[in-house]
């Protein structure tokens, strides 16, 4: 299992920085944006092999991805 951020969320929200940068402002009066939203990562394979089953909570997000 791994917690970490939604990197194409970052990764558009640096784009912006960088587009603001190129358009002229000062990076010192760009303001600096915690991450908002995060994504929980579960291997099912390596979780199976150990004999873990995982809620069906967890499963949910699995069927929207397929």
């Amino acid at each position: 299992m791994a917690y970490s951020i939604d990197q194409a969320a970052m990764f558009r929200r640096i784009a912006n920085v960088i587009d603001k940068i190129l358009r002229g402002a000062n990076p010192g009066d760009i303001p600096f944006y915690r991450p908002d939203k995060f994504e929980l990562s579960i291997n099912l394979k390596t979780a199976k092999a150990l004999g873990l089953e995982m809620p069906a909570l967890l499963l949910l997000g699995e069927e929207r991805k397929s």
